[in-house]
């Protein structure tokens, strides 16, 4: 599903070190259990497919009964899925599931609130790359599965030629010029996109840019300015409008026929959600 291996050895290293000492001290090594993850909090469940990773990568024979999938909708009361596994898999395992599927299903409740206001739409929700640093692939999963759009995963996928890229190079003409120059010289298969600041710089990227740039950034246009630099551009590029954008203003943004509205906050403002893992004891 996901290239997380090397996450999760990180996490678990990271956590578990000389040892889960608190479990080591008082569990036998052999004892078994069941644990339930139970739901505490309204929202969209996202997680799910990691945690079953992160318990296979410590016990690749546990058993994970899973009574949700990712995207759906959870409230508070319900269980998600049961573990049963030694009870040390499932201790030293807990923090770093409840960690990713907390942080995950924020981001993912929060995705689907925006996703909400663009029903009926052309306009689509995108994220960005501000990220936690090397937390990113799960945080643009969560992105996904509350129902947006993932964005360039890096520097490396996309060129996105931003203010300073433009400034540093001397205009928007040259950066453009040697960005399209150098996807040519280096076959590389990535699109150029241009971030424009005024409607005097969506007038030189369609200039300069047919064939060469496939979307255009508006950054901090008002609603009214977007209208504006729409029809200048007249479909002969994709179109995103970011900066600003919230939960109250996207619909006005929407409103325009902008083909995407990239929002940071989607991953940079989520409020973790609250889930717990407890032992199930059978009487």
């Amino acid at each position: 599903m996901l290239h997380i291996d090397h996450l999760i050895e990180e996490a678990l290293r990271e956590d578990i070190g000389t040892g889960d000492h608190s479990t080591l001290s008082c569990i036998p090594k052999e004892a078994k259990g069941k644990a339930l993850l139970k739901i505490k909090q309204d929202g969209v469940l996202a997680g799910m497919e990691v945690a079953e990773i992160i318990f296979r990568k410590m016990e690749k024979d546990c058993k994970f009964f899973p009574f949700k999938k990712d995207g759906d909708k959870m409230a508070h009361g319900e269980i998600a899925f049961e573990v049963s596994a030694h009870v040390h898999t499932i201790l030293s395992a807990e923090r770093l599931v409840l960690n990713c599927m907390q942080r995950m299903s924020g981001i993912a409740t929060l995705t689907k609130a925006y996703a909400d206001k663009l029903q009926g739409y052309h306009t689509r929700i995108l994220d960005t790359r501000k990220t936690t640093p090397n937390f990113r692939i799960l945080e643009k999963e969560a992105v996904r599965i509350g129902g947006g759009i993932n964005h360039r995963f890096g520097l490396y996928d996309m060129i996105m030629l931003k203010d300073n890229h433009i400034d540093y190079a001397g205009g928007i003409k040259q950066a453009i010029t040697r960005a399209h120059e150098y996807v040519v010289r280096t076959g590389l298969p990535i699109k150029i996109e241009v971030e424009t600041r005024s409607l005097e710089d969506v007038k030189k990227v369609i200039a300069i840019g047919e064939g060469k740039v496939f979307r255009i950034m508006l950054d901090n246009f008002t609603p009214e300015e977007l209208t504006e630099a729409l029809a200048l551009i007249d479909h002969r590029f994709e179109s995103e409008a970011s900066g600003g954008i919230n939960l109250e203003t996207v619909t006005q943004y929407a409103k325009t026929g902008v083909d995407y509205v990239s929002v940071g906050g989607l991953i940079h403002q989520a409020k973790s959600l609250d889930l717990s893992l407890k032992a199930e004891i059978e009487k």
